[in-house]
């Protein structure tokens, strides 16, 4: 018999497929671990996995860029808050601030102890009038001035109305400014 060099390395290539399939069968094994599952009696298949686990770095995706969006605005209401307060020796004609967090608008409304519950009487008014649903409202007394906040959602968080958020701040920006007139 002679010597074929094929022969030689045709069982190398063989123990070198068997380890690069047993390494990832190791490593479909490590991601699967770390996926959540729903109680599934039978193992998926690898493809099915590998379905599971794009869907769910999809979905970490969203959820991530979701809080983002919140932090921003929670910083956005947090730095109104600081300036408002700052306001206080100041005139006291009305001022509103208005953030959007996709379908949750957050109304900051800054008033003086006089006018302050007809302006937010008539601004809880026009959010009814809009279709609003307000989750909470608040308020604190410094001084002789009232610091409104209300927190509202337009729409349904599976269908927001974007338009409806825009037609709220015009015409609670226009109200406001006509009242301080």
């Amino acid at each position: 018999m002679e010597n074929n060099p094929n022969d030689s390395s045709r069982p190398d290539r063989k123990l070198m497929e068997r380890n690069r399939r047993t390494q990832m069968k190791v490593l479909y094994s490590k991601l699967n671990s770390l996926l959540p599952h729903h109680n599934s009696r039978q193992p998926a298949s690898l493809p099915d996995q590998l379905h599971e686990a794009a869907k769910y770095i999809r979905k970490l995706q969203m959820d991530l860029e979701r809080v983002k969006e919140k932090k921003e605005s929670l910083m956005r209401v947090e730095i109104w808050n600081d300036t408002m307060s700052r306001r206080i020796n100041e005139p006291k004609s009305p001022e509103i601030q208005i953030h959007e967090m996709g379908s949750s608008l957050v109304i900051g409304l800054t008033t003086d102890t006089n006018s302050g519950r007809f302006i937010f009487n008539q601004t809880i008014g026009i959010l009814h009038e809009e279709g609003a649903e307000i989750a909470s409202a608040s308020f604190s007394v410094v001084d002789d001035t009232v610091f409104h906040t209300i927190h509202l959602t337009v729409g349904h968080e599976s269908a927001p109305d974007y338009w409806a958020a825009a037609r709220i701040s015009e015409r609670l920006s226009k109200f406001v400014n006509d009242a301080g007139a």
